[in-house]
């Protein structure tokens, strides 16, 4: 990798593990920007958008906006304004919970479930497309190495 990015930070005498880390980091950061390039491109949405659009699809009977801030992890605040956006655009609708009417229940409308399933098409599409340096084996492979990583994380906590 010739470009400017995380790696240009290192020198021969890093850590392997250090190494490792930035250019995890660096592919990434480099996957995300294409994303976000290409749905603001393709569909003039974002990322955080496209995220909050596909846990609901994920979740048809619908989220919490605190759930949505937590599945999302970002503030309250940003889950609000992207819900704002989207309702107004009519790919969201809030309805208020009978059990707590201070809490909302965010769903997708049959709008948004048809629009986020054209994106979702059309992402895996270019995921796939950026992935395509890879044989089927290796992806295995670096997806295996990544599951024994997480698994390593996730115990060391």
């Amino acid at each position: 990798m010739t470009d400017l990015d995380l790696e240009t930070r290192l020198s021969d005498d890093d850590h392997q593990a250090l190494k490792l880390w930035l250019r995890l980091l660096s592919c990434t950061t480099r996957v995300e920007d294409h994303i976000r390039q290409r749905l603001r491109q393709e569909f003039g949405t974002t990322l955080p958008r496209f995220d909050l659009l596909a846990q609901l699809e994920r979740h048809p009977d619908g989220l919490t906006m605190r759930e949505l801030s937590k599945r999302l992890m970002v503030t309250g605040g940003n889950v609000t304004g992207i819900t704002d956006q989207l309702e107004a655009e009519g790919l969201v609708q809030r309805e208020t919970r009978a059990e707590d009417r201070r809490s909302f229940i965010v769903r997708l409308t049959p709008q948004g479930r048809r629009q986020f399933k054209r994106m979702a098409a059309t992402h895996e599409g270019w995921i796939v497309e950026l992935f395509a340096g890879w044989t089927p084996a290796q992806k295995t492979q670096v997806h295996d190495l990544l599951a024994l990583l997480k698994t390593h994380l996730k115990d060391s906590t």
